[in-house]
């Protein structure tokens, strides 16, 4: 991991917080499988369309291992609300649908700025929603799951909460590097600042972007804040040692845990946010999909 910091450093890259966010998603996107690992090939990929939150067409990408895939896993990439999309996490969606014998269906939800908060959860909710409704052929209904990474944890783990709350039964949440607090204000923030991948700066700009600083408290956007946890699907949560992210995503954890909620966590070592993507280069990223994958195949048995 170190090593990979120091190639990002001598690369000399201007981080996101330098750019327009125009340039910060052209840059994002061209670098985002550099160290991914290559596209595996699939039983299929489709690429279809489902209704958004506002009528708007969601392009959104099926990823399927098989013919008969175990269940369906709805995925919500990363980016901090403002970044990422299809293309960005195309090989940790094929990733995760080889390992764990199940659909994968990744989404093209609204980004910030142009769409602030809630905007993202609600175009989370809608494709949630038309799954369990029966919206995509050969997609069991009673077989769901959700996921993402860093915002799309956070997203994840909001859909689990409404899924909750409207009587949709959910098989598992899979939860990576998520952001679950109001502010970036625990002492792994402060820790792991500034050098770690995900500077304080970035952190915050992304948040600048995509939601007031008065809605923070909002449990939409900080799931720590949500009165109750009890009921929600059952959690796989992984996280890296060396992420600003990291205190808020072991509270998470806890607090699942003492509501009742089955948790398996796998707190990696040594890595920093974002190593989920690094698989060509990290052992530690290849063996956090198989965990991950173990668990979905677990919660997808009959």
């Amino acid at each position: 991991m170190a090593g990979v910091l120091e190639r990002i450093r001598r690369a000399k890259r201007p981080p996101f917080h330098a750019l327009t966010v125009e340039q910060a998603r052209t840059a994002y996107e061209l670098g985002a499988e550099v160290l991914d690992l290559p596209r595996a090939p699939l039983h299929r990929v489709d690429r279809l369309e489902l209704p958004g939150a506002d009528g708007t067409p969601l392009a959104a990408r099926h990823y399927l291992p098989s013919a008969a895939p175990r269940g369906t896993l709805l995925y919500l990439h990363g980016g901090g609300f403002t970044i990422g999309g299809l293309a960005t996490h195309d090989s940790l969606c094929r990733q995760l649908a080889l390992h764990s014998a199940a659909g994968v269906l990744s989404i093209d939800y609204r980004l910030a700025p142009e769409h602030r908060f809630p905007a993202a959860v609600e175009d989370t909710w809608a494709a949630l929603r038309w799954l369990a409704q029966g919206g995509l052929a050969g997609v069991e209904p009673t077989r769901l799951a959700i996921g993402g990474d860093s915002a799309g944890g956070t997203l994840a783990a909001v859909g689990a909460l409404l899924a909750r709350d409207a009587g949709l039964p959910l098989r598992a949440q899979l939860l990576i590097t998520p952001g679950t607090a109001a502010h970036a204000d625990s002492a792994s923030h402060r820790l792991y600042a500034n050098g770690f991948l995900l500077d304080a700066v970035t952190i915050e700009w992304f948040f600048d972007h995509y939601i007031d600083r008065s809605q923070r408290h909002d449990w939409r956007f900080a799931p720590l804040e949500a009165p109750e946890l009890d009921g929600v699907a059952p959690a796989a949560v992984i996280l890296a040692e060396c992420d600003p992210l990291v205190d808020e995503g072991l509270a998470y954890a806890d607090r699942l845990r003492a509501a009742g909620v089955p948790v398996e966590l796998d707190l990696v070592r040594g890595v920093t946010h974002d190593f989920i993507k690094m698989g060509r280069v990290l052992e530690e990223a290849r063996a956090a999909h198989a965990f991950a994958g173990a668990a979905l195949r677990r919660a997808f048995e009959p």
